[in-house]
């Protein structure tokens, strides 16, 4: 009798333990998961991120300010982009692998090329233009700098790469459009409607992903506040495509507002209210 007795307290013992345990178990993961935050990667080329990132030459892009926008203690921002690359090269030297290998369940990549997408597909300076279009038509090249053989694919094509490896991982993705030129033509800011916005929003539509066109909104900006101002507080004298300080910090606020408009991106959860 003694012996069952002492049975069923040590069963009530180990139990009771057992439960204590699992329940902290339960809790540690529960704190790991509150504690974990988000990553918005971002890729593109030298208006997201110029040269370093530290102003070179008095050139910013716009990647280095859109933090001011978000609630950092929920979100992460890292800024992978890196000048001189269109959306072929950006993969074919490897960068995207290092992003790629990083990438979680829940982060997001938030992607703008084509500046460089419209250089020449094959030369002996950069050999990093891609087709000017959403098509799935190739070009076989022999590149003069690599020296190897190279299929070259379109734009979109590119882009919808990205977004199928960043769906693959779990993680969020969202095409923009390329940032505005400090191009105007009778009063009307540089568009890329025709172009790369539309061949963007192609690729985005057919992955079923958002997509943001930030050149509209930035335009819209520019005209509102005239050439003039925008030349004169935005650029410097010698570039037309890369931003100083102040158009960074604006072109940023695009995409903040971009963001904000896209009512199904949770990404929206993390911005501050303004």
């Amino acid at each position: 009798m003694k012996s069952i007795l002492l049975f069923r307290k040590s069963a009530r013992a180990y139990l009771l333990l057992l439960s204590i345990l699992l329940a902290g178990a339960s809790c540690a993961v529960v704190r790991k998961n509150d504690q974990a935050k988000p990553t918005v990667f971002l890729i593109g080329d030298s208006t997201v991120k110029n040269g370093k990132g530290k102003g070179d030459g008095g050139l910013w892009g716009w990647g280095n300010f859109l933090d001011a926008h978000f609630d950092t203690t929920k979100v992460s921002i890292e800024n992978h982009a890196l000048g001189g690359t269109s959306s072929r090269t950006f993969r074919t030297y490897g960068h995207w692998d290092k992003v790629l290998a990083r990438l979680q369940p829940g982060d997001y990549v938030l992607m703008q090329f084509g500046h460089n997408d419209s250089s020449p597909v094959n030369d002996t300076l950069r050999a990093r233009g891609t087709l000017k279009n959403n098509s799935d038509d190739t070009e076989e090249i022999e590149n003069l700098i690599t020296k190897k053989h190279e299929v070259v694919h379109s734009y979109g094509w590119y882009l919808r790469e990205f977004i199928k490896d960043t769906k693959a991982k779990g993680a969020i993705p969202v095409v923009l459009s390329p940032v505005p030129r400090n191009q105007w033509a009778d009063g009307r800011a540089n568009r890329n409607a025709d172009s790369y916005g539309k061949w963007g929003a192609e690729a985005a539509a057919q992955e079923g992903v958002t997509f943001i066109d930030l050149n509209r909104i930035i335009a819209d900006r520019y005209e509102r506040e005239g050439e003039a101002k925008v030349r004169s507080t935005y650029f410097n004298t010698k570039d037309h495509t890369h931003t100083i300080e102040a158009g960074a910090r604006v072109n940023a606020e695009a995409v903040a507002q971009g963001i904000r408009e896209k009512k199904e991106l949770r990404l929206n959860r993390y911005l501050l209210k303004n």
